[in-house]
């Protein structure tokens, strides 16, 4: 049998491979985009993460410089892991963090899909504008400054809530030397704080759905709640879930300004504040034991990224296509 060959024509030709050099060269603007971030997580991220073998040495800074003392400080293996936990604040920490962050994972999860969905509803822009601002504007605002606004509601003497109390013939209470309320304001605050900022991302997605879905739901008969469980959540869910599996990762971390700058370092209260990181930053300060801090710091980091990897598991079982990896 022979070919036919169509005159003419001719045939297409192999393309030519390019090596890694020149496919950087082809890339190059996007590379030249990205190299500033890049450089600054390996310097400020990757880098110091070498620096976690301080947490099996008994650190001793020497006057020759950092890098010296990191080279010629014992090794003494887990010991400053076994110190921290049999430490009698051990306990203390973990229930600390791991509770408020639970309650923030489930408060902040709720409310943002919640408020998220409501403004997506709204047909008033400046309405929705006005809304946007005044839930925004509180997660631009340090703790420092907070912590000022928080003092001036509190204090014994000055404090707004006191001067109620007084004016209502009560006794002013010395809030910063009450435990029992700070779960409460401290819960109140974080919430109130990131809500906005949390809500954004499911805003978008809502206002990402095509218009259809909602007009086949509407002649469909279906009510606003109905279109809001069968069209909305849907269509967000993937993006609530990957959120959640992100803030399960951060479960061993906390905000260190909420929980010592808006206590204002009270040691009275430090039952119900001391979280991970505050017990870091105090025993940095107090004791200067940089092994065992480090050792605190690395435990955080290796059971979070454990974490991710289990609850992405979980739900790559049950949802496939909403797991991260």
């Amino acid at each position: 049998m022979t070919q036919d060959v169509v005159v003419g024509e001719t045939a297409p030709r192999p393309k030519k491979k390019t090596n890694f050099f020149q496919r950087l060269w082809a890339n190059r603007i996007f590379l030249l985009l990205v190299a500033p971030g890049t450089i600054f997580l390996i310097v400020f991220f990757y880098i110091p993460v070498l620096a976690n073998v301080v947490a099996f040495q008994n650190f001793q800074y020497s006057d020759q410089g950092f890098l010296y003392s990191l080279f010629h400080s014992p090794w003494v293996g887990f010991q400053n892991f076994e110190f921290f936990f049999k430490s009698a604040d051990f306990w203390i920490v973990l229930r600390n963090t791991v509770g408020y962050n639970m309650i923030f994972l489930l408060m902040n999860f709720f409310f943002a899909i919640f408020f998220g969905i409501v403004m997506s509803q709204l047909r008033n822009a400046r309405l929705l504008k006005v809304y946007q601002t005044s839930m925004l504007f509180p997660y631009f605002l340090s703790w420092a400054i907070l912590a000022y606004f928080v003092y001036a509601f509190l204090s014994t003497d000055k404090g707004i809530l006191n001067q109620l109390i007084q004016a209502m013939g009560g006794k002013p209470i010395d809030f910063y030397n009450t435990p029992a309320v700070w779960p409460f304001i401290l819960i109140f605050l974080g919430v109130w704080k990131g809500i906005g900022y949390n809500s954004i991302l499911y805003f978008a997605t809502a206002m990402g759905i095509d218009p259809s879905y909602y007009d086949a739901a509407m002649m469909d008969g279906a009510s606003k709640w109905q279109q809001i469980k069968n069209v909305t959540l849907p269509h967000i869910l993937p993006v609530a879930v990957l959120m959640l599996i992100l803030n399960i990762g951060g479960i061993f971390r906390s905000d260190f300004g909420l929980f010592y700058l808006i206590p204002r370092g009270s040691g009275t209260l430090i039952n119900v504040t001391q979280t991970f990181d505050t017990y870091i930053y105090r025993a940095l300060t107090t004791t200067n034991d940089i092994g065992m801090s480090t050792a605190a710091g690395l435990m955080q980091s290796v059971i979070g990224a454990m974490l991710i990897v289990v609850s992405n598991w979980v739900v790559r079982h049950v949802e496939p296509e909403s797991a991260l990896f």
